[in-house]
């Protein structure tokens, strides 16, 4: 049956001249080519319990848990229980690594022990007992003893379980910042800016010969043909320019002082800026937020979520908890894709406050949203003395006034609703927690009374792709931020396609869906035309019963229709973007927007949002014209999407956003013509330095320079050479990448990473890692900068220079080796032959 309808689809898609299928035998096999392969092979059965022979070799190993064997630093013999079990441990162990690159990383860990990789010979002497100790790779967990067989399999995860990575299929906590600084990956011909020179255009990698050893750098083409050439240890200091379509980029040159007017204006607007800004904080503190006290029922609570909260969940609600019981009031963001649980971070905090005394507000900008909110709170608090209420355009008026009554008295505790919350005659008794959900969402009236809101409670924000504003006073530090990243479990990422209305890929995609017991989604955002697209669907699919939704039908027939496709009683819905915020439908696995070029980018996560919200693969299918004819926004804003496939990329969307419509919207005009001239992300940066000076009560100094890591000359080549990596464009992004790590653990798993994807690193990728480290150590010493070579090198101090005591004492010790000159710089001559003396040498110095 299965080999028909593969038959079938290829026959409906016969006539497509510029992609024509293949044959179906050339991709496939048939059953009794299927049970011929298999029977070539040996099959294995692995039970649990002991099995008679009965025919065949069966063997029955009984196995054993592993001792605890963690590696404690702390310890004065670190790896003391390793070495205890390896010396009472049965006659073979292997150890398992969980990637090439870890195998490469803990093999350095156990360097004191003889370790075979097991490769093919490998193997043959492990089993032989020939080489008792051996190193493979596999993602293990847990280990195991077979004391009968003298096997035992450590795997890394019990040897280092803080360092080991979490399971291939869970995700990293991810750093709101990081993620931006992805986004800095340059392309030739794209704007940069250098902080110290301004806006250039990057033109590509080059290799130049200093001093006979041969080093890469970042070309930067300015105004008038000056060139700059970028050593990639400092590629920190550039960013890809954004602010303004990149073709009308401000160049600037590298004579003059143009660029230093330029950044002084921007740094003058960035303080003015972050003064206002912390003026509006600091009243809203001096108001104090009344100090929530987790309440002693919040563990059985939590239990009553029916899912194991992912790392960055957990993460965030301990967050918000840890606001609600600080003295000043919350105003925290919570970042997180559709289906991540952004919902449950507010119902902990609505009970928190509940149990407190006071009345939390929850705000969703549709009426269906605020439906389904209302009917998950209750779900919910169904086993606690908490009244749960909706208030609605679904609701009468005579309905609505006994509501508004019990409210005002206190007798409702959690309020749902729409921009109705923020009407006059709503008035709360205790009010003391505002949620928002999707704030993007509300207009400029409603915004302006969450303002009021935000200085009388708590304020949450859940929301899936931030708008740019916020997006930017979150990186500032001026409104908390806490990012959910990692998917749920048996979530996949949604495949995303850019195509033309085509009939046999509609119809294509509708089957699919349709058998396998789910339901479509076609977004058709035009109302004039919606019957006119379903009557067509009703053509290409007659299998499948197909209905309509939109905002202009009665609000009865609406609600009729939104619950039937709930209770999947038709199998298509053609809507407008009504259901861009709607009900949560698991088994609704594949959308298909009509005109996709037509919407925003968060319009279109949103939308795409509404699929994959259970363990099914989903899809989703953009139609627009031909790219040739699309507007350049519209294009961007279609490959943004199709390239963001990654779960939890809400985040990273709404940065590509702010790019594509520039900072217009960020802070108002007069910042963002400042914005337009220096780049967002250097802008940033000036805005998050005057934040924190201002804190910390500093006059600001307008002209100085940003402060980075120290710089390190090894008098090596440290560069990932381009026979191990072809790859220009890769070669850069990892040379960003490893220039931005902010600690040591980030540059190992960095390391390892390259190790899984391109083989062993080379000696001088394995130097410019080195250097990297040695440039994280250096940076809180005061060290501006380092330069080394085989006989002795230099210490340049950052004001006001070392402790005279400390320098005192050193050259006593070391009269003919250190010096110190007028410019207090640290000289030491001593032979240096290798990168890794130099580095140690550098390091006892300072």
């Amino acid at each position: 049956a299965a080999l028909e309808e593969i038959a079938a689809r290829r026959a409906a898609r016969r006539g497509d001249a510029e992609r024509p299928p293949l044959p179906v035998a050339d991709l496939y096999l048939d059953a009794a080519e299927l049970a011929a392969g298999l029977a070539r092979h040996p099959q294995w059965r692995a039970d649990r319990f002991e099995r008679e022979a009965r025919g065949g070799a069966v063997y029955n190993y009984p196995v054993r848990a592993l001792p605890e064997l963690r590696v404690r630093p702390q310890n004065e013999e670190p790896a003391g229980a390793l070495r205890g079990f390896l010396a009472r441990a049965p006659r073979r162990v292997l150890f398992a690594a969980q990637s090439p690159g870890r195998r490469e990383q803990l093999r350095e860990r156990l360097a004191g022990l003889e370790l075979r990789p097991a490769d093919a010979a490998g193997w043959a002497d492990f089993l032989r007992g020939e080489a008792p100790l051996a190193l493979t790779v596999a993602d293990l967990d847990d280990g195991f003893e077979l004391p009968e067989a003298g096997v035992a399999v450590v795997p890394e995860a019990r040897l280092f379980p803080d360092r080991a990575p979490q399971q291939s299929r869970a995700r990293r906590r991810r750093d709101p910042k990081a993620l931006l600084a992805e986004l800095g990956q340059l392309q030739p011909g794209s704007p940069v800016v250098h902080e110290d020179y301004g806006v250039g255009r990057y033109e590509g990698l080059r290799r130049l010969e200093i001093d006979g050893q041969e080093h890469e750098f970042l070309f930067l083409r300015y105004a008038d043909s000056d060139r700059l050439y970028v050593p990639i240890t400092e590629l920190h200091r550039v960013t890809r320019y954004s602010g303004a379509e990149p073709e009308h980029a401000p160049l600037h040159s590298l004579h003059g002082d143009q660029w230093k007017k330029v950044r002084r204006r921007a740094a003058e607007r960035a303080y003015d800026t972050a003064a206002e800004l912390l003026e509006v904080q600091a009243r809203r503190r001096a108001r104090g937020g009344g100090a929530l006290a987790r309440p002693p029922d919040y563990a059985r609570f939590a239990d009553g979520f029916p899912f194991d909260p992912t790392p960055d969940q957990a993460q965030a609600i301990e967050e918000v908890l840890a606001d609600l019981a600080a003295d000043a009031p919350m105003d925290r963001i919570v970042c997180g894709d559709v289906g991540f649980g952004k919902t449950e971070v507010g119902m902990r905090a609505a009970f928190v406050a509940a149990f407190n005394g006071l009345q939390t507000a929850v705000l969703a900008p549709t009426t269906l949203l605020a439906e389904q909110h209302g009917k998950t709170f209750r779900d919910r608090f169904s086993d606690w003395p908490v009244r749960v209420a909706t208030l609605s355009r679904f609701h009468r008026g005579r309905e609505q006034a006994a509501l508004l009554a019990a409210l005002a008295d206190g007798g409702v505790d959690i309020l749902i609703g729409t921009h109705r919350l923020l009407q006059d005659d709503v008035a709360f008794a205790r009010l003391g927690l505002v949620v928002i959900d999707e704030e993007q969402r509300f207009g400029v009236r409603h915004k302006e009374r969450l303002k009021a809101l935000r200085h009388r409670a708590n304020l949450l924000t859940l929301t899936a792709t931030p708008i740019p504003r916020t997006l930017n006073m979150s990186l500032s530090g001026l409104r908390d931020l806490s990012l959910i990243a990692t998917a749920p479990a048996r979530r996949h990422a949604i495949k995303t396609y850019v195509a033309r209305w085509d009939e046999a890929l509609l119809r294509e995609a509708c089957l699919r869906e349709l058998k396998r017991g789910g339901q479509v989604y076609v977004v058709h955002n035009r109302i004039a035309g919606i019957e006119d697209c379903a009557a067509a669907l009703r053509r290409l699919v007659p299998e499948a019963e197909t209905r309509v939704a939109h905002g202009r039908m009665r609000e009865r027939e609406l609600e009729a229709v939104m619950r039937d496709f709930y209770r999947q009683r038709f199998g298509i819905l053609v809507c407008t973007a009504i259901i861009e915020s709607g009900i949560d439908i698991p088994t609704a696995n594949t959308v298909i927007v009509d005109r996709a070029d037509r919407f925003g980018l968060a319009q279109l996560h949103q939308l795409r949002g509404r699929v994959g919200r259970s363990h099914h693969l989903a899809y989703a299918y953009l139609l627009c014209p031909p790219p040739e004819t699309l507007r350049e926004d519209a294009r961007r804003r279609l490959e943004a999407v199709e390239s963001m496939e990654e779960l939890g990329s809400g985040f990273l969307l709404a940065t590509h956003d702010l790019e594509i419509r520039g900072a217009g919207e960020l802070l108002g005009e007069e910042q963002s013509g400042q914005i337009q001239q220096v780049g967002f992300a250097l802008y940033q940066r000036l805005l998050e330095r005057a934040v924190d000076g201002l804190r910390r009560g500093q006059v600001p100094e307008l002209d100085r320079p940003l402060e980075h890591g120290p710089e390190i000359e090894a008098g090596l080549p440290a560069l990932i050479p381009e026979a191990y990596l072809p790859d220009v464009y890769l070669r850069l992004v990892l040379y960003k990448r490893i220039a931005g790590a902010a600690s040591a653990a980030e540059l190992e798993e960095l390391q390892v990473e390259m190790a899984d994807r391109f083989g062993p690193l080379p000696e001088p990728a394995r130097r410019l890692f080195a250097v990297a480290r040695a440039k994280l150590e250096a940076a809180p010493l005061g060290i501006r900068k380092i330069e080394l070579h085989e006989r002795g090198g230099r210490i340049t101090f950052r004001e006001p220079g070392p402790e005279p005591d400390a320098v005192l004492r050193l050259l006593e010790a070391e009269p003919d080796a250190c010096r110190l000159d007028p410019k207090m710089r640290l000289h030491f001559e001593t032979e240096l032959p290798t990168l890794e003396d130099r580095l140690r040498r550098a390091a006892e110095l300072a």
